[in-house]
Formats: structure tokens, C-alpha cells, sequence
């Protein structure tokens, strides 16, 4: 097949659903992106039988594997160990539900106003998981990175870095990431718990040296109270017992995801959409310009 583009003809060769346009006389492939790695390591499959990780789905995973080790194998390849497993699991149960909170209302909203459409609305709920709700936790974590790469740089230990590094977010006028709560103003009791068990685990480490080293100076630095809060407590927990720091928004994605499963549920058998929607009209008053007729 051949068609017009930018004024001039090219071939379409089709490859399955991936079509690759191609100069018809200059017989060049349009491709985008690095075209080297052509390969996946998660899974694969035949007219037999589904591969995952290394692991036939059906005779070794499907009933012999719980969920929390699952995501595990599924994003690093390996099966955790029980430490691992329990630190995971302790983060998911941890952020999985919080009340109310934006991308929640973001979420019920959604499906009032679209019954049929479950997965626009977690989409929607999702979404709203940015850096500041619910997603700070990647920003955290990145920070302790930050602050530990700091420590190596210039030769000193984490304590030196961290307070270097408070001193720098004040000058600059921003928030210490992983650290204060507009509502649990004399401490997280989730991070409290997540570190807690962290040590009984015995898998505590850099990134939680680093995040206490926050926490002491912090107050007195910033001059306010600046406990450590569950965005910065799963970072450092869940990143010292093995998990990766490119992958770290995945925990906070789904622990929220079951949290969305109950809210939309239950939006779907008694709506509150849209009364929060009624709610903020009458709690936000109009400041623009009037109309003539006003």
C-alpha cells in the first residue's frame, strides 16, 4: 500500500499492528527512538504456555504465589525475601487509604457523572496522584538519593549532607521533602510505624540514616516542626530493603489503586459525587468581573 505524507509518496509496510512508513524511493524505514533493544525480560508466551519472569504462570504462580511477592517478582525478577515481603506489604497497606483526599474526590466524581466508566475514573484518581498528594513519595525518595550522593561527593558523612542540604532548600524557599504534615503536625503515625518495623526487620539503612539526619536538624533549620511523614517513610523503608528508585512511584500507584477499588464501589452504590461537587460551588465564592446587567 502506498499514500501521500508531507508531499511525498511513501510505502507502508505493515508488521502486525506496527506500520513502518517507508521512503518509496529512497527505501528508508521512519523510525523513532532507539531501535537496538528489542527486548523484554517480564514475559512471554506460546500456544502452550505463559512465561513470566522465568516462571510458568500456570504451574508455578497462578495459586502458589501471594500478590505482594508477585509485584515484587514482576518488577525487579526476583522472588523477595520474607523481610522484603513484610516491608512491602507494610507500604501498601500504609498509603492505601487516607479519607477524602483529592484524587479520591477526582475519582468519585468521575463515575457520578459516568457510571459506565470505572476505568476513566480510576484513570482519573490516578492521575491526581502528583507531587504533591499521594505521589511525594518519589520526590522523597529522589531527595535521600540526593542527599546520600551528596554525602559521597564531597567526602563527608550523611549527618554533613543533610544539613548542607536543609540549608539549601531554605535559601531557595522550598519544602523539605518527606518531611511535615498539615495534619499530623506532632508526627506521621504511619511513618512512625513503617520505620519501626523497619528496624525490627533489620533492614534499615542508608536511606533511612539519611531521612533521620532530616528529621533531627530539620526543626531547627527551617525553625518549625517538621516530623517525618509516610511520603518520606516509604522511600527510605522500601528502598533499603532492596526496591528501585526508578520504580518507587509504582507503590504509591498501587496501594492507591485498591484505596480508588473502595471509593468507587461504594460511589456506585450510594453517589456522594455530587454533592462534594455541590459543596465546592457554594464553598468557592466568585471574584471576576460582572456582567452588564449586574
Amino acid at each position: 500500500m502506498h499514500m501521500q505524507l508531507d508531499g511525498r509518496l511513501r510505502r507502508v509496510i505493515s508488521f502486525g499492528k506496527r506500520k513502518v512508513f517507508r521512503y518509496a524511493k529512497k527505501g528508508i524505514d521512519m523510525r523513532i527512538g532507539k531501535q537496538d533493544q528489542a527486548f523484554t525480560a517480564i514475559a512471554t508466551s506460546d500456544a502452550d504456555s505463559i512465561t513470566v519472569r522465568g516462571h510458568n504462570l500456570c504451574d508455578e504462580l497462578i495459586g502458589g504465589i501471594a500478590f505482594t511477592d508477585y509485584f515484587w517478582l514482576l518488577v525487579i525478577g526476583e522472588h523477595p525475601s520474607p523481610a522484603q515481603r513484610k516491608m512491602l506489604d507494610a507500604c501498601l497497606v500504609a498509603i492505601a487509604e487516607h479519607g477524602l483526599v483529592p484524587s479520591v474526590q477526582a475519582a468519585r466524581m468521575t463515575l457520578a457523572a459516568g457510571p459506565d466508566a470505572w476505568q476513566g475514573a480510576m484513570a482519573a484518581g490516578l492521575l491526581g496522584m502528583g507531587s504533591v498528594v499521594a505521589g511525594s513519595s518519589e520526590t522523597a525518595g529522589r531527595f535521600l538519593a540526593e542527599v546520600m550522593a551528596k554525602a559521597e561527593a564531597d567526602g563527608t558523612d550523611i549527618e554533613t549532607a543533610a544539613i548542607a542540604s536543609l540549608h539549601s532548600l531554605k535559601e531557595r524557599r522550598e519544602k523539605v521533602p518527606g518531611l511535615g504534615h498539615p495534619q499530623h503536625s506532632a508526627g506521621d503515625p504511619r511513618a512512625d510505624k513503617l520505620l519501626e518495623i523497619a528496624d525490627e526487620l533489620d533492614i534499615s539503612g542508608p536511606y533511612i540514616e539519611t531521612l533521620r539526619a532530616l528529621a533531627k536538624h530539620a526543626p531547627g533549620i527551617i525553625n518549625r516542626p517538621l516530623p517525618i511523614n509516610v511520603s518520606g517513610a516509604i522511600p527510605a523503608v522500601i528502598l533499603d530493603a532492596g526496591w528501585p528508585l526508578e520504580a518507587l512511584k509504582a507503590v504509591p500507584l498501587l496501594a492507591r489503586t485498591a484505596g480508588l477499588a473502595a471509593h468507587l464501589y461504594e460511589e456506585s452504590m450510594r453517589s456522594i459525587g455530587f454533592i462534594m461537587s455541590h459543596k465546592a460551588d457554594i464553598a468557592i465564592s466568585y471574584d471576576g468581573k460582572t456582567s452588564k446587567r449586574d
